[in-house]
């Protein structure tokens, strides 16, 4: 049975629109992840891509079911845990190490930053034993798999393609791959959508039943809950991370279409299975994986290893970062709210 706590009206208003600018943030530092690849090839101007991702990324409410929802909300850190303060140390732990990252240029991981704030929040409040051992391995395990996975389906994917038109001129491969690639862009941002959509969900949900508005033992939080949620990284991803864009479309590797498509494509098989499996992962790691898994298919030089261990240094960080960060507004939180 789980606790109720009495939390005031503002408070809880305060605390959900504060997990929407997150999901809002987690769409405009994420968009680069799902137009980078067909802004840089060309195939679409970037108002052009960034809508073509909003729409998909809110289109993701209609085909996938919401098992990372109940990951984050109920399988990270244990629910009789879970109060106002630590969701306030956990979204403010995961918005600034968003902020700085994106200010920076560096394609960090907005779900490691909210998975990272949540277990900090948590520890600070009760100690390492308040973590759901099998729910944070699991997503500690794909910030290795998830990227590699990439990798292995991207160059797979480019391999295959480049087998099966050995025989065609450039000029018609590129044609036809210029339009395939709205298709791998689009089922990209689905998956994106999906996926760090329900992050959020999973935290205000835990938020709504430790406040005793929604019961532990509903399947699926309420629907206002899911639309804002969808609706907000969709208008993130609109407004776009233009900083981000360059290093992931054009630094890591010289993409063209036909690469394009497979690390899309790639990216995109990827999100489609982790987030049927319940698993939150990075959109950000799973990109990057693909990514370097189209250049390395080509030749191993033509990926900048030096920029994309940067990238994995960045990824390693960010989850002791954003606890670290987190566990200090628990603190201050516990002060103020």
């Amino acid at each position: 049975m789980t606790p109720t706590l009495t939390i005031s009206l503002w408070v809880l208003v305060f605390l959900v629109l504060l997990a929407l600018a997150f999901d809002f943030m987690n769409g405009f530092h994420d968009a680069a992840n799902a137009i980078a690849t067909i802004v840089s090839t060309g195939v679409l101007k970037p108002y052009q891509a960034v809508l073509w991702a909003s729409f998909f990324n809110v289109a993701a409410i209609f085909v996938f079911d919401l098992h990372v929802a109940a990951t984050v909300g109920k399988g990270t850190v244990n629910v009789n845990v879970i109060d106002h303060y630590v969701i306030f140390g956990a979204l403010v732990g995961a918005l600034s190490w968003n902020i700085i990252t994106w200010y920076y240029g560096i394609p960090s991981s907005s779900s490691h930053a909210l998975i990272g704030g949540l277990v900090g929040a948590g520890i600070a409040k009760a100690g390492i034993g308040s973590l759901v051992a099998s729910g944070v391995f699991k997503i500690v395990a794909f910030i290795f798999v998830s990227p590699m996975l990439g990798m292995l389906l991207g160059s797979i994917m480019m391999l295959l393609v480049s087998w099966m038109a050995r025989h065609q001129q450039p000029r018609k491969i590129d044609k036809w791959f210029r339009r395939l690639q709205l298709i791998s862009a689009g089922l990209y941002s689905l998956g994106h959508g999906a996926n760090d959509a329900q992050k959020t969900m999973g935290i205000i949900w835990v938020l709504l039943i430790a406040s005793g508005h929604v019961l532990a033992s509903e399947r699926h939080p309420p629907m206002w809950v899911i639309i804002s949620c969808y609706l907000a990284i969709g208008v993130g991803t609109l407004f776009g991370g233009w900083r981000i864009v360059k290093t992931m479309g054009q630094k890591l590797t010289k993409l063209r279409p036909v690469g394009g498509f497979c690390a899309e494509t790639g990216g995109a098989m990827t999100l489609f299975l982790a987030s049927g499996l319940g698993i939150p992962v990075s959109t950000t790691h799973t990109i990057t994986g693909a990514i370097v898994g189209v250049g390395s298919s080509r030749k191993l030089s033509a990926v900048r290893w030096g920029l994309a261990g940067s990238i994995v240094w960045a990824w390693i960080l960010t989850i002791p970062a954003a606890g670290c960060i987190a566990a200090l507004f628990w603190w201050l939180g516990s002060f103020f709210l």
